[in-house]
């Protein structure tokens, strides 16, 4: 979805990173949401970073989670929703990272497997742990591939 958000408006995904810009006017000495009249065209367009985030993003949804986030008012808090329901909260995240980290480690190749079955397996742990943070050199994931192969 980040991806796709960059790709189609970077500065929506400015939107989503900061959070909605809201134009504000000094009134009393207090800063209040200024009128939508009152609002310069360079203020619209930040705004409106916020609403083509929000329509980005819901158009990515199932229907499911559309329904699960109408309530939000922001494309951040759409986000948010979005990120602990795929990938849960730091805890769950950083239990996640340390087992893949585990499987990543102890990985072999097993008698009567592939060498394609193997490489769709460790692809599909080494890039759940790039999801996670965690980075790998080319030479290491090389080395390890090499490795775990069978002399056959």
């Amino acid at each position: 979805m980040k991806i796709i958000i960059q790709s189609i408006n970077p500065s929506a995904w400015n939107a989503i990173v900061k959070g909605p810009f809201i134009p504000t006017k000094e009134e009393n000495g207090e800063l209040v949401p200024k009128e939508w009249d009152e609002i310069k065209d360079d203020e619209k367009r930040k705004v409106q970073d916020n609403e083509k985030a929000k329509s980005i993003s819901t158009s990515s949804l199932s229907s499911h989670e559309f329904f699960h986030n109408t309530r939000c008012k922001s494309a951040k808090e759409i986000w948010k929703m979005v990120e602990v329901t795929h990938e849960g909260t730091t805890n769950v995240r950083r239990a996640r990272k340390h087992i893949l980290v585990s499987e990543y480690e102890a990985f072999l190749m097993k008698n009567g497997e592939t060498i394609l079955e193997i490489q769709t397996i460790f692809t599909h742990i080494v890039n759940h742990l790039l999801g996670l943070g965690k980075t790998f050199e080319d030479d290491g994931l090389n080395i390890k591939i090499l490795n775990f192969l069978t002399r056959t």
